[in-house]
């Protein structure tokens, strides 16, 4: 059983697919969720959860005060149990479900330009929960594209969750890691955009 840990939903109970996705535990969640709050990023946020499998990551980031949460997983059937999610908990004004790959939502995200038109920007919270099997190059393609100018906001955090046998994921130019934390067989990275000059170009 999977639940919202806390915000507007907190213990609302999640379905999860059969089969074919690993849901992050609850206590990995909980511990990402409170470094997320600490550094203030979930308020009116613009989140993308890649790999999202339930939707679990998006939807908690939703119930703690994200604005506009989009939740990507290529099996049809686990964006069917997301949608099933989203429905449920009123959702569907605020969260998007995407069926699609990962790499291929990722290169096809139009960057914003200075704010755009209605103060659209980048993304301010990305989540990439992959499959353990992915290959380190299909992850490191993921991270490439999220890091074109315009992808994520300033002072945007990119959270990647990967076995703590996988080595350390291939960050690419524009994204720079600070901080990573291990749980049992969970590792999880996070990292900010970074300009020539350092953090968000500064």
């Amino acid at each position: 059983m999977t639940r919202i840990v806390a915000g507007r939903f907190g213990g609302r109970s999640l379905q999860v697919p059969p089969k074919g996705t690993r849901p992050t535990s609850d206590r990995v969640r909980e511990a990402i969720f409170s470094r997320l709050d600490h550094l203030d990023v979930l308020d009116g946020a613009r989140v993308l959860d890649l790999y999202a499998g339930s939707g679990a990551l998006g939807l908690e980031a939703a119930s703690r005060g994200a604005a506009d949460v989009v939740l990507v997983d290529a099996n049809r059937r686990a964006a069917d149990v997301a949608r099933r999610n989203v429905a449920a908990l009123g959702l569907s004004r605020e969260v998007r479900v995407v069926a699609d790959s990962a790499e291929r939502f990722a290169a096809g995200v139009v960057p914003a330009s200075g704010g755009g038109s209605g103060g659209a920007h980048g993304y301010d919270v990305v989540f990439l929960d992959p499959p353990y099997d992915l290959a380190e190059d299909g992850l490191a393609t993921v991270l490439a594209h999220l890091a074109a100018p315009g992808v994520l906001a300033a002072g945007a955090v990119v959270v990647v969750e990967r076995s703590t046998r996988s080595p350390e994921p291939t960050w690419p130019a524009g994204l720079e890691a600070f901080a990573r934390k291990d749980y049992g067989e969970t590792a999880v990275h996070y990292a900010e955009p970074v300009g020539p000059d350092g953090p968000d170009g500064a």
